[in-house]
């Protein structure tokens, strides 16, 4: 039975004599368009400058051709491939009557040789064949990206942002180290209150202080780090202060649902309700398989194998996950998910550990996502008290 969030395929009826089809191979400059016109032998191909307003001139020019050639047009459809110009287009053709679907990247099969050609002819060639099949309503022939709207794409962005700046701040600290290290100088730590006060007094083990240049550059990225610091310490002084704010909005409610379970701040439950959890992911299953926790099989005659995890969904749910699951074991220890994890590790082994971890945050995860959906609590899970 067809699901109605189904992106694996269309579940409209397909008429290819009534239906205008076109797909984008985008790039920073310029989009390659190409079409399929009923009415038209040839299908028609036409490269633009990076202009929304041209495309829609486009599509217009080649449905009066249809109409000219005898065809009535009830229908146009466009698409094209999920990538960095995110899903701005795809709002905007829809906010002009267009019916618009973005596809996902890894659904489009491509040829396995070691060397294959690929040019933007090519690639719309492809997009083609993969966009008919989806509308015709083949399924799994190619899957659709849901198409978020501006606040929810816009929500991601503190922790994002968050997670860009953790990354940046571990660069800088880890340049700083590496750059005294060559001078003999192993236990300055440059996350100490004193740490600029310290440097300054620092000395090789010659008894030398450091060169002019290398501590210009020591000043310097201490600069840096403090400001990271005080951005990173921003944005999660304002999500506590919009999450502390009394709304109807449901991604805030979610998230505080998940903040009242002992173990899970307010980082990581923002995370989850922002890239997961507020999504109409349709079951278990399909929650497990968009953070990338679910296994990949390999199976060929007799062969049986499993090649562990298939790491095709989102790469910051699955890691928070792994990352919580450790921090679940410690903070939540009564409850049933606990003791099914030290019920299969209790052989001691750190290989088996680090198996069962993954399953642990992927029923972790599920329990979570009934949490928020139904409010229905994981047996043995301490809340903190309703604020």
């Amino acid at each position: 039975m067809a699901k109605p969030d189904d992106l694996s395929r269309s579940l409209v009826p397909f008429e290819q004599s009534s239906t205008l089809v076109a797909v984008i191979e985008m790039s920073l400059s310029s989009w390659l368009v190409a079409g399929i016109v009923p009415g038209l032998d040839r299908h028609p191909l036409k490269k633009l400058g990076a202009d929304e307003d041209a495309l829609l001139r486009l599509l217009q020019r080649w449905r009066d051709k249809a109409v000219a050639a005898g065809c009535t047009i009830t229908r146009v459809v466009v698409a094209f491939e999920a990538g960095r110009d995110g899903f701005w287009l795809a709002r905007w053709l829809r906010a002009h009557d267009v019916e618009t679907y973005v596809i996902h990247p890894t659904s489009v099969a491509v040829s396995r040789e070691h060397r294959r050609a690929k040019t933007d002819r090519i690639d719309t060639a492809l997009l083609k064949r993969a966009f008919l099949g989806w509308l015709r309503g083949e399924p799994d022939h190619c899957n659709m990206t849901a198409i978020p709207t501006p606040e929810q794409e816009d929500g991601k962005r503190p922790s994002r942002e968050r997670e860009t700046l953790i990354g940046e701040h571990t660069r800088i600290i880890n340049r700083m180290k590496a750059c005294l290290v060559r001078w003999g100088i192993r236990n300055f730590k440059p996350t100490l209150r004193q740490a600029p006060q310290r440097l300054e007094a620092l000395r090789t083990p010659e008894g030398m202080p450091l060169p002019p240049n290398t501590l210009a550059e020591m000043r310097r990225d201490m600069a840096r780090l403090h400001l990271i610091k005080d951005q990173i310490k921003a944005i999660t002084e304002n999500r506590v202060r919009r999450l502390g704010q009394a709304s109807a909005d449901r991604p805030q409610a979610m998230s505080r649902m998940l903040a009242r379970v002992i173990g899970v701040g307010i980082e990581t439950a923002d995370m989850l309700v922002q890239e997961i959890l507020s999504r109409h992911l349709r079951d278990r299953r399909a929650v497990a398989r968009y953070a990338g926790l679910t296994g990949a099989p390999d199976e060929s005659g007799k062969r049986r194998r499993e090649k562990g995890l298939a790491r095709a969904g989102n790469t910051r749910v699955r890691h928070g996950m792994i990352q919580l699951a450790w921090r679940f074991l410690r903070f939540q220890k009564a409850s049933a998910l606990a003791q099914w994890f030290h019920a299969r590790t209790s052989d001691g082994r750190g290989g088996t550990r680090k198996t069962m971890i993954v399953a642990l945050a992927r029923k972790l995860l599920i329990a979570l996502w009934r949490l928020v959906a139904t409010g229905e609590v994981p047996q043995g899970v301490v809340l903190r008290p309703a604020s």
